[in-house]
């Protein structure tokens, strides 16, 4: 049960890396544009969730070395904090979606 929490633990501190990582690149882009406020202004209202997330997630992966209850707990932490991850990401994609 230890490899299986540990998995979803390192699956979910990346998907929240990647959202940090997309969120991040999205406001330096912002800023370097005309008109780019907006967007600015959205990734700085995404910082606490993608922050809550990742954090979530190395909470987990620190769980996840446990017994079988406390590995449970950290599975279950883990997927919530891959779901914010997800959500926070989408919202910001449906907010301002790629054109190519």
């Amino acid at each position: 049960m230890d490899a299986l929490a540990t998995l979803i633990a390192v699956i979910a501190l990346l998907a929240s890396l990647a959202n940090v990582g997309y969120h991040a690149a999205l406001g330096s882009a912002a800023r370097g544009r005309a008109g780019g406020g907006e967007v600015s202004t959205w990734v700085r209202g995404k910082v606490a969730p993608t922050a809550g997330a990742t954090l979530g997630a190395l909470v987990a992966l620190l769980m996840s070395g446990g017994g079988a209850v406390v590995d449970v707990l950290a599975v279950l932490v883990a997927v919530g904090s891959a779901a914010v991850a997800a959500r926070t990401l989408q919202s910001t994609r449906g907010r301002f979606p790629t054109t190519r």
